[in-house]
């Protein structure tokens, strides 16, 4: 929905799925730490076989976080950086375990949570994937309640109703981001803080080197 308002969108979901694919480094330390069971004959991730396993052990999903982590937060700082080059005044980023987490809140200038009643979110989460309602569960006993990320976020978008109505919200928080001045401080301040760097760079390497 938001791509269609031609807002830039970092989705993190999609990254983890990058990061993992045959020969990348984050593949590699998988295999080393799960063995050969979470992967099909191809080579790629049983996501499947692995989700399973993971989200019915809490160690087993600390050691995954722990591997594929890094690599999705550096790809996403990679993307925003490319992105601001480019011009646009923000970025959305899409961070299902942004709270979670708790890698990049302090950085940014808005949160937004996704809010709906729980018997929906259920019903959602079942007709968008092939789980179990056991699994399903087990996906969002895995996550923060609803109501606690609400509580920490900036902005809540209420997705319980119509399409058309979550969309009206959406392009309401969009206009409200477009008109704030927040990105012209953030150039001022990180593009005077690389100058500063580039100036002790060329100063150590014209006076030391």
């Amino acid at each position: 929905m938001i791509h269609s308002l031609g807002v830039p969108v970092v989705d993190a979901d999609l990254i983890a799925r990058q990061i993992v694919e045959p020969g990348k480094k984050a593949w590699k330390k998988i295999r080393a730490a799960f063995g050969d069971d979470v992967f099909l004959e191809s080579g790629e991730l049983d996501r499947e076989k692995l989700g399973k396993l993971i989200f019915s052990d809490m160690e087993k999903r600390r050691m995954i976080n722990k591997i594929t982590h890094p690599e999705i937060y550096r790809e996403i700082r990679s993307q925003v950086f490319r992105y601001l080059l480019q011009g646009e005044q923000f970025v959305v980023l899409d961070l299902p375990l942004l709270y979670e987490s708790n890698k990049v809140t302090s950085y940014l200038y808005k949160t937004i949570v996704v809010s709906c009643e729980d018997e929906i979110q259920l019903d959602r989460l079942l007709t968008r994937n092939q789980y179990s309602e056991k699994e399903a569960i087990a996906r969002i006993e895995a996550q923060l309640p609803l109501e606690v990320k609400c509580k920490m976020a900036d902005i809540i978008i209420e997705n319980s109703g119509s399409i058309d109505n979550t969309r009206n919200q959406v392009e309401g928080i969009i206009k409200l981001l477009r008109s704030s001045k927040q990105h012209i401080y953030n150039r001022v301040v990180y593009g005077g803080g690389l100058i500063v760097f580039i100036a002790l760079l060329c100063w150590v390497v014209y006076y030391v080197v």
